[in-house]
C-alpha cells in the first residue's frame, strides 16, 4: 500500500528501473571510454617506440660512419641512451653477428622494435629496442593508463551517484501525485463523496489526470445531488393529490360526505393529476436517457420545425395569438422525433406565457456554421433572478403560479438538445417577452 504523501512499492521499483538504466548506460560509457583510451595510450606508445627506434639506428649509424666499420665504432652512446629510457638495445651488422648488446638484452622477452641502421643510403646493420617493464617509458605508459583508469572510474562513480539522487527525486516526483490519487480514489471508494485532489506539482499529464478526475468527481456530486433533488420534487408534487384522494376516499368510506358528483369529479382530477405528473416523469427519464435511443438521421430543421408549429396552429388561433414562422432550410444529424418534441415544447411554453393578441416568432436556419432555432413571445417575460434556473426539473416561477404545468418542459427540452450536442438558451425582459435559441450541429459539418 502507497504512503500518503510518500513514494510506496511503486516509487520504489520506479527509482530502481531509473537507476539501472542510469547506471547501465554509465557502466557502457565507462567501459568504451577506458577501451578507447587504452587503444589511444597503446598507439601512441608503439609510435614513441617506432620513434625512439629510428633515432638510435640513426645514433648507431653516425657512430659506424666515424670509422666506416663496426669494429672501432663507439656505440657505448647508444647503450647508454638507451639504459636511460628503460631500454635494452642490440647492434648487429649485415650477416646478424651481434655487434653490441646492453647486458640484459638477452634476459626475458618483452616485445621488440627493430630498424635498419642506415648510412648514406646503404644497410650497414640492424638495431633492435626492448623497453624493460618498470623503468623510463613503459613505466610512464603505466602511469598514464593507470591515470586514466583512475580518472574514468571517479567519473563512473560520480555518475552513477548523481544518477541515482536524480533517479530518486524523479520517481519521488511522479509517484507523490500518483500516491494522491490513489488515497482520493479509496477515500471516495469507501463513501467520502466530498474528497478532491487539488492542485498537485506534477509532470503536465499527471495535473491533467488529477484535474480531470475532480472534474469526473464534480459531476458525480451534481448528479447524486440532481439525484436526491428529483426524489425530493417527485415526493412534492406527489405528496398533495395523493392527501387530497386519501382523505376524499376515506370521507366517503366513513360517511362523513356524501358521493356527490362534484365530489367525485373533484377526486377524479386528482387522479388526472397523478396521471399527468407520472407522464411527465416519464417523458423526463426518457429525455435524460435520449442520448442512448437517438436515432440519428440527416434531417431538415426547418421541415420539423414546420411540422411541430402545423401541430400547435390550432390551439394557437384558438388563443387569438399570432404564430410566425421564419424558416430557412438546414440540414441537421438529428432524430426528427426528439427535435420535434423540443420545438413542441418550446411552442407550447411559449403560448402558456403569452397573452391574447400577441405574437409568438418561430425561426429556423443556418448561422455561425451551425443550425440555429429560435422561438421568440411577447408574454410577460422572465424575472433576471428566475432565469438561471428555468432549466431545473419541477421548478416553477412567480409568473407560472396560476398556469398548468410540472415544471419540466424545458428540462426536457435541455436534456434533448444536449443528447443532440448542441445548446439552449434563454434571454428574457420582464414586460417584452422572451427568446429561446436553440443551436445543433449541421450534418454537413
Amino acid at each position: 500500500m502507497a504512503r500518503p504523501g510518500g513514494s510506496g512499492p511503486i516509487g520504489l521499483r520506479l527509482a530502481l528501473a531509473f537507476i539501472g538504466v542510469a547506471l547501465l548506460a554509465v557502466a557502457l560509457l565507462a567501459g568504451l571510454t577506458a577501451a578507447f583510451a587504452a587503444a589511444d595510450v597503446s598507439d601512441l606508445a608503439t609510435k614513441q617506440r617506432r620513434e625512439l627506434t629510428q633515432a638510435m639506428a640513426a645514433a648507431a649509424g653516425a657512430a659506424w660512419e666515424a670509422n666506416n666499420s663496426w669494429s672501432k665504432a663507439d656505440l657505448g652512446a647508444v647503450i647508454e641512451a638507451g639504459d636511460n629510457i628503460g631500454a635494452d638495445v642490440r647492434v648487429t651488422d649485415n650477416a646478424g653477428r651481434v655487434i653490441r648488446a646492453s647486458p640484459g638484452f638477452s634476459r626475458g622477452a618483452p616485445p621488440a622494435q627493430s630498424a635498419d641502421v642506415m648510412v648514406r643510403g646503404q644497410r650497414v646493420g640492424g638495431i633492435t629496442v626492448r623497453l624493460v617493464t618498470g623503468s623510463g617509458l613503459p613505466a610512464a605508459d603505466s602511469v598514464l593508463r593507470s591515470a586514466l583508469l583512475r580518472a574514468i572510474a571517479g567519473a563512473a562513480g560520480l555518475a552513477a551517484l548523481l544518477a541515482l539522487l536524480a533517479g530518486l527525486l524523479a520517481a519521488r516526483r511522479i509517484t507523490r501525485p500518483i500516491s494522491r490519487l490513489i488515497e482520493v480514489t479509496k477515500a471516495m471508494g469507501h463513501g467520502d463523496r466530498a474528497v478532491r485532489v487539488g492542485e498537485i506539482r506534477a509532470p503536465d499529464e499527471l495535473r491533467d489526470l488529477a484535474a480531470t478526475f475532480d472534474r469526473m468527481a464534480d459531476n458525480m456530486a451534481r448528479q447524486d445531488q440532481l439525484r436526491r433533488e428529483v426524489v425530493a420534487d417527485v415526493a412534492h408534487e406527489l405528496r398533495t393529490p395523493v392527501a387530497v384522494l386519501q382523505a376524499g376516499h376515506e370521507a366517503l368510506l366513513d360517511g362523513v360526505i356524501t358521493p356527490t358528483p362534484g365530489q367525485l369529479s373533484s377526486l377524479r382530477d386528482e387522479v388526472l393529476r397523478l396521471a399527468r405528473l407520472v407522464d411527465d416523469l416519464h417523458t423526463l427519464s426518457a429525455a435524460e436517457a435520449a442520448a442512448l435511443q437517438l436515432s440519428l438521421q440527416p434531417s431538415d430543421l426547418a421541415e420539423i420545425a414546420d411540422a411541430a408549429a402545423g401541430s400547435q396552429a390550432a390551439r394557437f388561433e384558438a388563443a387569438g395569438i399570432t404564430l410566425e414562422r421564419r424558416l430557412t432550410p438546414v440540414t441537421v444529424l438529428a432524430d426528427a422525433q426528439r427535435v420535434h418534441q423540443v420545438v413542441t415544447n418550446l411552442l407550447g411554453n411559449a403560448l402558456k406565457f403569452t397573452p391574447s393578441g400577441g405574437r409568438v416568432t418561430l425561426e429556423a436556419g443556418p448561422a455561425d456554421g451551425q443550425a440555429r432555432l429560435s422561438v421568440a413571445d411577447t408574454g410577460a417575460g422572465i424575472p433576471s433572478d428566475e432565469l438561471p434556473r428555468i432549466f431545473d426539473r419541477f421548478w416553477r416561477g412567480r409568473q407560472a403560479a396560476g398556469v398548468a404545468g410540472s415544471g419540466i418542459g424545458l428540462a426536457v427540452v435541455a436534456e434533448l438538445v444536449r443528447a443532440h450536442g448542441g445548446t439552449v438558451t434563454a434571454t428574457s425582459t420582464v414586460g417584452r417577452g422572451t427568446q429561446m435559441v436553440v443551436t445543433l450541429p449541421r450534418a454537413d459539418r
